[in-house]
């Protein structure tokens, strides 16, 4: 098949830029290798809640009902991109996975697993979240420790009597641990000095007054960008806060080592451990990206506020492209709609 743009991902990255794509007249396609739109939402923990509100979570054109000051589930994210694709008709190709993307001449050739497709531009909306990352030291437990990555994890019924360490401070961490202290032991390691925020102050999103004070939309090399950047995520809420004061969960920091059953931290301090959740991130692949000139040393996309060094190639979705809010589902919008307005330039000869 030949397009003139292919958008590769299906998530909110990529639907954001068919959006603005269908709005331009830029005939396009959209691939995804999930089963359904939204699929990646769904397969998330069962009890997900973002933490930034609806007003704050909606792609450009979406409908998401409900308190717009209050925060969305997983599901129903999932739900408002089905419903997105079908009230703008949006072109998307289920079920079909790039294996390959080359420079053929003038156009890109992406292999796929229902063929090949060529187009004279290819956004990549892959995402920052496609490999999830569990350190070495998981290979020296006992099997009957049950071990499961945030990617994985669905709810506590998956997990055996006991003890559960969540390692990894980070927001999906934080939220899982508070879901298993309802009912057993939890320990929480986190590589890091851990910092909380409210999920609102004076009645209103904490992300309604970082935009305010220009902090979401702030350019990445902007003097205020670089602040932000160089600070780690904090948590958001403050449950999780009130649990480690009230001792319902330990604080440990770095996990260092493991071997049986047991999991020594940074400090020397060691725990048994029945459960394990892997909190730990995720590593980018684009190792089916086979383009010359398209990827750092280290196999980072090499771009410039999404622009690729190579010609007619662009991103979409990625951490910090433009801005703290580049990756997060209320701000890849700016970030597509800034994409697709280049790609029409280079088509009108003003690029």
């Amino acid at each position: 098949m030949r397009t003139e743009v292919l958008v590769i991902g299906g998530g909110q990255a990529g639907l954001a830029a068919a959006f603005f794509l269908a709005r331009s007249g830029i005939p396009y396609v959209v691939l995804d290798k999930g089963s359904e739109v939204g699929e990646a939402w769904k397969r998330r923990y069962d009890s997900l809640t973002l933490f930034t509100p609806r007003n704050c979570s909606r792609l450009p054109g979406m409908r998401l009902a409900g308190d717009p000051d209050d925060f969305p589930t997983k599901d129903e994210i999932a739900r408002a991109l089905r419903q997105y694709v079908e009230d703008h008709g949006l072109h998307i190709r289920l079920g079909t996975e790039v294996t390959e993307l080359a420079k053929a001449g003038d156009a890109f050739e992406a292999v796929t697993n229902r063929g090949t497709f060529f187009a004279r531009h290819v956004i990549v909306a892959t995402g920052p979240f496609q490999e999830p990352w569990i350190p070495p030291m998981a290979g020296r437990l006992d099997p009957d420790v049950v071990q499961l990555h945030s990617a994985r994890y669905r709810n506590p019924g998956a997990l055996r009597p006991g003890t559960a360490l969540v390692v990894g401070g980070g927001n999906s961490g934080a939220q899982i641990a508070v879901e298993l202290a309802a009912n057993r032991r939890v320990v929480l390691s986190a590589a890091r000095r851990m910092t909380f925020l409210p999920l609102t102050v004076a009645g209103k999103s904490v992300f309604r007054w970082f935009d305010a004070l220009g902090l979401l939309n702030a350019p990445a090399d902007s003097p205020v960008g670089r602040i932000v950047r160089k600070r780690p995520d904090p948590v958001f809420g403050l449950e999780l806060k009130r649990l480690i004061a009230a001792r319902r969960i330990l604080l440990k920091p770095r996990a260092v080592h493991a071997s049986g059953r047991t999991v020594r931290f940074e400090d020397g301090s060691v725990v048994e451990a029945d459960n394990i959740i892997w909190a730990t991130g995720f590593r980018s692949d684009y190792l089916w990206l086979r383009i010359p000139g398209a990827l750092d040393d280290a196999g980072a996309p090499l771009h410039e506020r999404g622009a690729s060094p190579v010609d007619g190639l662009y991103y979409v979705g990625l951490p910090w492209q433009t801005s703290r809010n580049s990756a997060l589902i209320g701000g890849v919008g700016r970030d597509a709609e800034a994409v697709v307005r280049r790609i029409a330039a280079a088509r009108d000869g003003r690029g």
